[in-house]
């Protein structure tokens, strides 16, 4: 992961800095523990995608533009472990030559763009979502006038975004190269020529999308915050107001934990031109994909029925009489305290419409 060293004309140029076979021998153990991390990982986001499923289907129609947002990030983090998990599961049991099985690097290459889009859909998609509770908690009108096709199209957008930016190597910006130990490609983090313009531009876009995520997000606490503890406290303190605060320090600091390690180091060392190290990056592209495991149990957690009538205990007395079902969109009694049966949205009759639009759970971003 150092500079391009001359190379001959017979060998490939993903295989020019580190060529195949390799004098380190796998383990059975790293075989396991690759298995059993992208088990995890696909079975979290999978639930997660039934959770949210079942939340779609019972949930208003004005609602679900989250929850789009948050489909798209479980089928993103899922492709993700599936795709680059079994290549590496694949080398660690079979023990292949990649100079032998893929003599022109086109295996390389898909597996050095699918660790780049993977890497960055998440945190671009985290970004999105910061962006909509943001106009969801400050203009709830503009947000619950949004149509599901615009959050359809922002999902499709960054992934369209996140993919152009991975063919970049292939058309000369940047180049993807076999990483020690010889289970997977990644690109090249140098500081010289077009290697720096990648690296740079892998590293900036990632943080970028961290900083908007943690500065949207810590304006959406103050305001929710100052809406739970104002002069009106009494009422629109709401419990699915907890739930989003909670949510969105979790999303800050696990974002934080997993991938600024890895993008700091990128562009410390392009920056600097220091030495970069194989077992670093290894450590630190493994701390990045414990993102895809935690992200899906934050939203679990937060939607389990469970949780949800234990917030609604305390948070929203019972009605003597048993009348406050009422659904979202439609306006309660006057005076009245209602709830919804399995969303657990707790306040006051005036404020049901307004509060429509951010009353769904919410997650972070990866």
């Amino acid at each position: 992961m150092n500079a391009s060293v001359p190379f001959a004309n017979n060998t490939p140029l993903c295989y020019s800095i580190n060529s195949p076979p390799f004098k380190y021998h796998p383990t059975i153990a790293s075989a396991y523990f690759s298995a059993i991390f992208a088990t995890l990982g696909i079975t979290s986001n999978l639930i997660a995608f039934v959770v949210l499923l079942k939340s779609f289907q019972r949930t208003h129609s004005r609602s679900r533009s989250f929850l789009i947002f948050l489909g798209g990030l479980v089928v993103t983090d899922t492709m993700g472990l599936l795709v680059t998990g079994s290549i590496v599961i694949s080398f660690h049991v079979t023990h292949f030559n990649w100079r032998l099985l893929d003599p022109s690097c086109h295996f390389c290459n898909f597996m050095g763009m699918s660790m780049v889009f993977y890497g960055l859909c998440p945190l671009m998609l985290g970004a999105a979502m910061a962006m909509e509770r943001f106009v969801g908690i400050n203009h709830p009108f503009a947000r619950s006038t949004m149509p599901k096709s615009r959050t359809v199209s922002m999902v499709l957008m960054v992934w369209l975004i996140a993919g152009c930016i991975a063919l970049l190597p292939l058309t000369g910006i940047g180049s993807y190269h076999m990483q020690m130990p010889g289970s997977w490609c990644f690109f090249n983090i140098s500081s010289e020529g077009n290697n720096l313009a990648f690296s740079l531009l892998f590293s900036l876009v990632g943080l970028m999308s961290i900083a908007v995520s943690f500065l949207l997000n810590t304006v959406s606490v103050v305001t929710l915050i100052k809406v739970c503890c104002g002069q009106d406290r009494t009422q629109r303190r709401r419990d699915h107001e907890i739930e989003m605060m909670v949510q969105l320090i979790l999303i800050m600091v696990i974002a934080s934990i997993c991938w600024c390690p890895l993008l700091i180091y990128t562009l410390r060392s392009v920056v600097t031109a220091d030495p970069v190290r194989g077992d670093i990056v290894v450590f630190y592209i493994r701390m990045a994909t414990w993102n895809q495991i935690f992200d899906p149990w934050i939203y679990i957690m937060c939607q389990v029925s469970r949780l949800r009538s234990l917030l609604h205990k305390l948070c929203c007395p019972v009605d003597p009489f048993g009348s406050n079902t009422y659904s979202y969109g439609y306006d309660s009694p006057p005076g009245t305290r209602s709830w919804i049966r399995g969303c657990t949205s707790c306040f006051e009759g005036p404020f049901s419409r307004e509060s429509t639009p951010a009353s769904i759970g919410l997650v972070a971003p990866s």
